[in-house]
């Protein structure tokens, strides 16, 4: 198999570092450039990082984007004129970005996932199928524990899981998202899904969706102890997403989830 050349985007970040250090020791990848949002003066692993130019994706089939949205954009409205496939892992982003994004998607393959590991993403899968099976009368929840560096909040795992919930309700998701609490230590179940974040330590991820009925309650969860599980898991979509058509896609397509 030819080798995939690779950008990544944000490379002097937490993500961005990760994906490097998995990339390399794939041998399906080869990583042609890094890029920052300011000039970085020194090589990481040899290659010395762009700015989010033309120039810097010119020789890349997959870009993958662990950053912030207004960098995310940026990078799109070039990666759409290049005609090159993007992985998204960005969270944050607002409902005017996210249907920017879809319009993107029409002209170049982009996937986009708030979590790329297959055990958050299983758990997405669940929330749906438990959603969907339980009556009306159970109200559900969602808390959440990231790294005290995190600063979006829900994180955007959580709020796939509460997708998640909306689909299997056969409900608008926008219209389903309650109260957003952040470090509580404890927050109620609503008829609309009540988010709590919890922000310490280093955790890595921690995500639990609980539905209650008042008499018995439902309770779904995954943790995460290791990083790698999502550069991994990004790689193993830009594996995917290499012969694919312009649409936007998730893991769920990655995974064959029905």
């Amino acid at each position: 198999m030819k080798k995939i050349k690779l950008s990544i985007t944000g490379c002097m970040g937490r993500m961005g570092q990760q994906l490097i250090r998995s990339a390399k020791k794939d041998k399906n990848f080869k990583i042609v450039s890094l890029t920052e949002s300011e000039i970085i003066n020194k090589k990481i692993f040899g290659i010395k990082p762009n700015l989010n130019t033309a120039a810097a994706f010119k020789k890349t089939n997959v870009i993958i984007d662990f950053t912030v949205p207004k960098c995310t954009l940026e990078v799109l409205k070039i990666a759409i004129k290049q005609k090159k496939k993007v992985i998204i892992g960005t969270t944050g982003f607002t409902k005017r970005e996210e249907n920017l994004i879809k319009r993107y998607s029409k002209k170049i393959p982009i996937l986009k996932a708030g979590n790329m590991s297959l055990g958050v993403n299983l758990l997405m899968y669940l929330a749906e199928i438990t959603a969907k099976s339980l009556s009306n009368n159970f109200l559900s929840k969602i808390f959440e524990v990231h790294h005290k560096n995190k600063k979006d909040h829900p994180s955007g795992t959580a709020l796939m899981l509460g997708k998640g919930i909306a689909v299997g309700k056969n409900k608008n998701f926008y219209k389903l998202i309650g109260k957003k609490y952040i470090n509580k230590k404890t927050f109620p179940y609503g008829k609309k899904i009540n988010f709590n974040s919890l922000r310490k330590g280093s955790v890595v991820g921690k995500h639990e969706v609980s539905f209650s009925s008042g008499k018995e309650i439902v309770t779904l969860n995954h943790e995460a102890f290791d990083r790698a599980l999502f550069s991994e898991g990004a790689l193993t979509a830009a594996k995917w997403i290499i012969s694919k058509k312009p649409g936007l896609y998730s893991m769920r397509n990655v995974l064959n989830f029905k």
